[in-house]
């Protein structure tokens, strides 16, 4: 058997003090990364929700309110948590004739917070954004 060198005594302390700052960074990281991306896959659809339930709208204010609780009834749906949800809408179809193929566009933007993984260096929040249109129904009544 051989002896290790009384040189080489306490390196693998002094390995591992090195190496797990280094560790603990990368699995922060991924966990921001994974949580970023769960976000992106949870608010893809969001505003496709809001925009179908905007175009069923009689008027543009109409419009709006209903993407408003679409959204948010979406984001709550996907347990996607937000510190800040901006819903917005183009309701400028809404002047068309009916029948004439306008669309309405809504726009969901959500924020979604990061500071609570702790790692100094990190960004504190995440904005991810998900744009969608839909027909204007053909058949609503001008008010």
């Amino acid at each position: 058997m051989r002896r290790p060198r009384s040189g080489e005594r306490g390196s693998e302390s002094v390995e591992l003090a090195i190496l797990l700052p280094v560790a603990v960074l990368v699995i922060a990281l991924v966990v921001v990364g994974a949580r970023i991306a769960m976000a992106g896959n949870r608010i893809t659809g969001v505003a496709g929700s809001a925009a179908r339930e905007a175009s069923l709208a009689r008027s543009p204010a109409a419009a709006e309110a209903a993407a408003v609780t679409a959204a948010n009834q979406a984001l709550r749906d996907q347990h996607l948590q937000c510190r800040d949800v901006v819903v917005d809408v183009d309701s400028s179809a809404f002047g068309a004739p009916p029948g004439s193929g306008a669309a309405v566009s809504v726009s969901v933007s959500c924020t979604v917070n990061l500071s609570d993984i702790g790692i100094a260096g990190l960004p504190g929040s995440r904005t991810i954004t998900d744009t969608a249109s839909s027909p204007v129904d053909p058949t609503r009544e001008q008010p």
